[in-house]
């Protein structure tokens, strides 16, 4: 079996990489981050020792939401590893149990597949139930919403033989967990048969889809939506495998667009997980870019990819306008510009004249707002466009909603409300954002308004491009570059400090020219380590500023250099790797001062007193 992926964000309620379809989903509702030094995929591969041999390797996922991992055996090697742990004592599969749930702890993922494919003895295979009823309940204790999942492949007689169902074979191992993750080659008799299985637990059954169409399967590839249909029609979950076939197998500089007609095709079938709370920011960032742009200035050339970096992406598809208008609007990704981070949200649409505007739905939420809102918008018009850009939103528990600062559009859209744009932001917000209205780096513009409300529920968010009576022009282009919701009082709390910035594992080499072979400099590599509580911000920046101290005697002490961004730091570690510093001569000395900035989830700017510091000294040694 490969790596399983869902490509679908999901913000509250999250069910990892399978995508419940059925009457219910599982509620995880935690964002899944990898400590700060890796800039790698999330991929951990870990051998543990003796007794607690097993394979550990993470499931990749299109998204850094709620992720479990994967604990897979193999082969001869396979069965091997599974005889140490399974066909021995208690204490031997309770320990790599243990160790399966610290590793679900510290890398915040969301429980575990197991996925057994080789036989077993009936020692081991005897002992698997009670190994994944003792994970399932540590896994619960620790890891709230936690899932452990038992992939179809070994019966209750330790053959390996998959089985495209749940049956009395291999009901043992469901029983013993929170769900079923099924094989690929079902058809619709097979799951007719499970539901005299499974009781009142069918969402509990994630039935396997190969979006490769390996095999004899129903759907996949762009007829995966067959699969879901039949699924859906049954009650069941599903388990989206390989959606990385729209990468792999298509052309790559279609990649976006293949991707959103894949997504789309499924939107009928696959539940709307909504945004629970505040605050809510999104750049549209993919975790990766040709460029790093920090609020509309070019900060880093060249590409970049770190998953945990991508943030929360809109609702999918082309939204046509109702009858026979022609107005339509289409979204897309967009790498070629950004605000913050490395990529946007590209906007293209047509304005009927007889309409005079058009709104796409954005992102569906379910939060209680708080008495005073502060929303923003960042975007870009393309070409010479006279098209306004507004957000609107629409609010819940109407009856007892009173709602200030806003209006309703229309009576065909009395649920929509479109806010009143400030001119300039409430003088103690100036601190999160002070330029409403005016043009910001590199063409971008942000609106911003205020919303008092009693009692509401916020439940959409909406952009809506109108164009001025009289104008002629009905085609437009736009770029979202940020959205912002918060609560107007949160800028307001003073952040705890950064503290403690520690320098470790420190590491030093010569720099030489490839071609040449002559050395051109030092190399640094180090680990940097602080305090601050997570749960105040979405990221560190990691800046640093080298300078050369004890200049000869009519010299002038070289200024220190402006902060260079050396990464991203999604955890209080970060590992500096190979960091060009100068060699220095005798009598001087060199210095590096690190640099930490907390990004608050609401994004305002922290200034720099306020970064958490640590220096390195350093000099040559003395020759001879």
């Amino acid at each position: 079996m490969e790596e399983a992926a869902i490509g679908r964000r999901a913000n509250c309620g999250s069910v990892g990489v399978m995508e419940a379809v059925g009457a219910r989903t599982r509620a995880a509702g935690r964002r899944t981050r990898l400590p700060a030094a890796s800039t790698e995929e999330r991929s951990v591969r870990r051998r543990i020792k003796n007794e607690e041999s097993a394979v550990f390797h993470s499931v990749v996922s299109f998204s850094p939401d709620p992720l479990p991992g994967t604990l897979i055996t193999e082969w001869k090697e396979g069965g091997q590893l599974c005889e140490a742990f399974l066909a021995g004592e208690e204490h031997s599969y309770q320990a790599v149990a243990d160790q399966l749930v610290l590793i679900a702890q510290f890398f915040r993922f969301d429980g575990w597949l197991i996925n057994i494919e080789n036989s077993l003895s009936l020692a081991a295979v005897g002992n698997t139930p009670p190994f994944l009823r003792y994970l399932t309940s540590q896994l619960h204790q620790q890891v709230p919403g936690g899932l452990v999942l038992w992939y179809d492949s070994v019966l209750t007689s330790g053959q390996l033989k998959w089985q495209d169902e749940l049956n009395t074979h291999n009901r043992v191992f469901f029983d013993s967990c929170d769900g079923f993750f099924t094989n690929y080659n079902w058809q619709e008799a097979h799951l007719e048969r499970m539901l005299g299985q499974v009781g009142q637990r069918q969402a509990d059954v994630y039935v396997g889809v190969d979006v490769f169409a390996r095999g004899n399967v129903i759907g996949g590839r762009f007829d995966t939506n067959k699969s879901l249909e039949l699924i859906r029609k049954h009650g069941f979950s599903a388990a989206l495998f390989a959606p990385g076939w729209v990468y792999e197998c298509l052309e790559k500089k279609d990649f976006f667009q293949n991707q959103d007609k894949f997504w789309s095709l499924l939107e009928h079938h696959l539940p709307t997980h909504s945004i629970c709370s505040l605050p809510f920011v999104t750049s549209f960032c993919l975790g990766m870019g040709p460029r790093r742009v920090c609020y509309g200035q070019e900060e880093a050339v060249g590409p970049w990819y770190h998953v945990s970096a991508q943030e929360t992406q809109p609702l999918i598809g082309e939204h046509q306008q109702a009858g026979d208008s022609g107005g339509w609007v289409k979204t897309q990704c967009c790498l070629q510009d950004a605000w913050h981070g490395g990529s946007s949200l590209l906007i293209r649409g047509q304005i009927p004249p007889q309409v005079g505007n058009m709104a796409v739905r954005l992102f569906s939420l379910n939060v209680p707002v708080p008495p005073k809102l502060f929303l923003s918008l960042v975007y870009k018009l393309e070409g010479n466009s006279d098209v306004r850009v507004a957000l609107e939103l629409t609010m819940g528990d109407a009856e007892s909603c009173h709602i200030g600062g806003i209006s309703a559009l229309n009576a065909e859209t009395n649920s929509r409300h479109s806010p009143r744009p400030l001119r300039v932001p409430p003088t103690k917000l100036t601190r999160w954002v002070g330029r409403c209205g005016q043009p910001l780096h590199g063409g971008w513009v942000q609106r911003c308004y205020e919303v008092s409300q009693q009692g509401c529920l916020l439940q959409d968010l909406f952009v809506n491009f109108s164009r001025p009576v009289g104008s002629q022009k009905d085609n437009f282009v736009c770029r979202l570059g940020e959205i912002q919701v918060v609560d107007a009082s949160n800028p307001l709390v003073r952040l705890p400090p950064l503290q403690a910035v520690t320098v470790s594992q420190v590491h030093w080499q010569q720099a030489t020219l490839e071609a040449e072979g002559a050395s051109t400099g030092l190399q640094l590599s180090c680990t940097l380590h602080w305090s601050y509580l997570l749960s105040y911000a979405t990221c560190f920046r990691i800046h640093c500023q080298r300078r050369t101290e004890g200049a000869a005697p009519g010299q002038q002490t070289p200024e220190p250099e402006k902060p260079t961004l050396l990464g991203l730091a999604f955890g209080n570690l970060y590992r500096v790797v190979d960091l060009a510093v100068a060699a220095l001569g005798p009598g001087h000395e060199g210095r590096v001062d690190f640099l930490v900035e907390p990004v608050p989830k609401e994004r305002f700017l922290v200034p720099q007193a306020e970064w958490g510091q640590a220096t390195l000294l350093y000099s040559m040694p003395h020759s001879g």
